[in-house]
């Protein structure tokens, strides 16, 4: 006899097999973003965090992009830290994650008396909602008046010497390249989606076949001099570019910026292939949400399902997005 269908004639789903059993645990795992400016965001982009289930976060303090003084004094930057410490209970109260906190000295473009800000960033690495200094990390490409490369290196090492001595994380800032287009947009625009005036970029402090690797490889060193452990440091912006390098000679943790690929290159797909390659044991996901970029407070949650997606197995995104975070910055 042959078989009815309650349709009138056969539909896609007659000549399926039976469907894959889906981890619907995934939808309501809790991760962690070890790095944004979410203090930064309106309110109804923390909100979206929530509703995506972030049950914990590190907001940095650090960028120089909310300072409007260029060049940068070091009052500026502590400005940046006090706004920081002062609005984060208010952040949690409202959205019910864990805020916490990364206070660094961001090298992208020189600081008047930054000598100043490795002194006072002794007190503020004692504050319980600090878990991380930076981000912060040589960088090549410099805003309004450069930064000498020496002098970036001895203020990263500085930094990571702080860490140490109060058993604290490191966030680095690593120069991504994997967005490079081969185009660019007319000066007088810039970038859209980016709010920053590109026009008064200054000279590089490094050049060659690949300033950005140089720049982490000087971190490294930096790294190194401190006698801060490897296990302390997270590379943020990992990218095809530093990958090898920081997997195979470090033993530092990687974080892959999720949050606007659309600029920097990075996805869900770069991640996936990190974990096929190395495991997921030194591997992180972020989004560096902040209001000078369009970008995607629902960045994580997404990637949670597209690493699925990619054959990552559900015990390893736990690794990613929960655990590493978990264990790394002593939160959640």
């Amino acid at each position: 006899m042959t078989p009815t269908h309650p349709t009138k004639r056969p539909t896609d789903a007659t000549h399926l097999g039976e469907g894959p059993d889906l981890p619907t645990e995934l939808l309501n795992l809790p991760w962690i973003d070890i790095h944004n400016h979410a203090h930064t965001l309106s309110w109804e982009d923390r909100e979206r965090y929530a509703l995506a289930g972030c049950e914990s976060m590190v907001m940095v303090a650090s960028g120089y992009h909310w300072t409007p003084y260029k060049p940068v004094r070091a009052e500026d930057v502590r400005f940046l830290w006090d706004d920081a410490v002062n609005r984060r209970a208010a952040i949690e109260r409202d959205h019910f994650f864990e805020a916490n906190l990364g206070l660094g000295i961001h090298t992208g473009v020189r600081i008047e008396n930054p000598d100043e800000l490795l002194e006072a960033m002794a007190d503020y690495c004692e504050l319980e909602e600090v878990v991380a200094v930076g981000e912060t990390g040589v960088t090549p490409a410099q805003h309004v008046e450069a930064w000498d490369v020496d002098e970036q290196r001895a203020m990263v090492q500085g930094q990571m010497e702080l860490a140490d001595a109060h058993d604290l994380p490191v966030l680095l800032h690593t120069p991504n390249q994997s967005g490079d287009s081969g185009r660019s947009y007319r000066s007088e625009i810039g970038v859209p989606g980016y709010e920053k005036n590109t026009e008064l970029g200054a000279d590089p402090v490094l050049e060659g076949d690949n300033p950005a690797l140089e720049a982490v490889k000087l971190d490294v060193e930096a790294m190194d001099d401190a006698g801060i452990d490897d296990e302390r440091v997270v590379a943020s912006h990992a990218d095809g570019n530093n990958t090898e390098y920081l997997m195979e000679d470090t033993d530092c943790y990687l974080s892959y910026t999720i949050g606007h690929s659309w600029l920097i290159g990075v996805d869900a797909a770069d991640v996936a292939d990190a974990i096929d390659e190395y495991g997921p044991e030194r591997i992180m996901i972020d989004t560096d949400c902040a209001n000078v970029l369009r970008t995607d407070p629902f960045a994580l949650k997404r990637a949670i399902f597209e690493l699925y997606r990619y054959g990552i197995d559900e015990d390893a995104i736990r690794t990613v997005v929960l655990e590493n975070p978990r264990a790394v910055f002593d939160i959640a």
